[in-house]
């Protein structure tokens, strides 16, 4: 369907008030999805999540990008159970394969229930869909449902800043046909990009064994899972991309942004601009400081309110 740009740039206004949210993630693909799924679900007075997707992803934790998105599936549970909240009717799997050059939508649980919800929105009342894995769910329901576009915003961390001389990054990459749907689709999208941009937001393990480590089993299983991902660690600090997008829907101050055409997404991967395009939401810059502070703050008042 057509979305007038006045429309389009309605939605893309920053958010006052409870947002309607959902989550597609590939979280067991590296550390830092699990920190933007707990800072969301401890952001309550912002934040209605009324479900997570896991999606797919296939590096060598996966042997496939359906197994990919098993273990994220998995991942989820084992975060949602640390938390104390019940998976049913929240958590669903999402696609097995990825949308392709061909463009073609795939089945799954995350996508009906992402058409679902955005269904039951309205321009007042969008969906957001924060997206930090490949796109291959959305994508999905965008070419199955292109309806929802007016009444559901994607805030997507994808790709690199487009002044980079690539846009070879593993969200992108993975399904750069479903990119090139979700960036031709006309829907309202906040796009925050990896190197350039988020690659700002990162934190070291003194910092999460001070701040994180301490705050309850959720808080000792982040920790481990930071820990893990290197065996050297002097010296090392490791970028919480996924935050981002988390970071901006909380507060628009936090990951500043301006308002440009939609890239073209060429098949080599690599931007290119026709001025022509419709309106996206593209955010420059990343502020980690009260990011990180929001997140150590809530994780430590969530494990207070669990002690006896």
């Amino acid at each position: 369907m057509a979305l007038t740009e006045a429309a389009r740039l309605k939605l893309l206004t920053p958010p006052v008030g409870r947002v309607r949210v959902v989550l597609d993630t590939d979280t067991y693909n590296e550390i830092d999805d699990q920190f933007a799924l707990v800072q969301l679900l401890l952001s309550k007075d912002r934040f209605d999540v009324e479900a997570i997707y896991a999606a797919p992803f296939f590096n060598t934790r996966a042997d496939s990008p359906g197994h990919g998105m098993e273990l994220s599936y998995q991942e989820i549970l084992r975060l949602l159970e640390r938390m104390n909240v019940t998976p049913e009717g929240l958590v669903h799997r999402g696609v097995t394969d990825y949308v392709g050059p061909a463009k073609q939508a795939r089945e799954a649980s995350a996508v009906d229930n992402m058409i679902a919800r955005a269904r039951a929105g309205s321009p007042d009342k969008p969906l957001y869909i924060v997206a930090i894995g490949a796109i291959s769910n959305v994508a999905s329901a965008l070419l199955k449902a292109p309806d929802i576009i007016d009444r559901t915003v994607v805030v997507w961390l994808g790709g690199h800043a487009l002044e980079w001389p690539d846009t070879v990054e593993f969200n992108l990459k993975q399904d750069v046909g479903g990119a090139q749907v979700l960036l031709d689709s006309g829907v309202p999208l906040v796009l925050v990009p990896c190197k350039g941009v988020t690659s700002h937001l990162h934190s070291t393990v003194a910092e999460i064994e001070r701040y994180v480590e301490p705050h309850g089993s959720i808080g000792a299983f982040l920790a481990m899972r930071f820990k893990e991902y290197s065996s050297d660690h002097l010296g090392w600090a490791k970028e919480i991309w996924d935050m981002a997008p988390v970071g901006w829907l909380l507060n628009p101050d936090w990951a500043p942004s301006v308002i440009i055409p939609s890239p073209v997404l060429t098949d080599q991967m690599t931007w290119s601009t026709d001025r022509r395009r419709h309106a996206i939401r593209y955010v420059t810059y990343v502020n980690r400081n009260p990011i990180l502070r929001d997140f150590f703050l809530k994780l430590q008042a969530f494990a207070a309110s669990k002690v006896p």
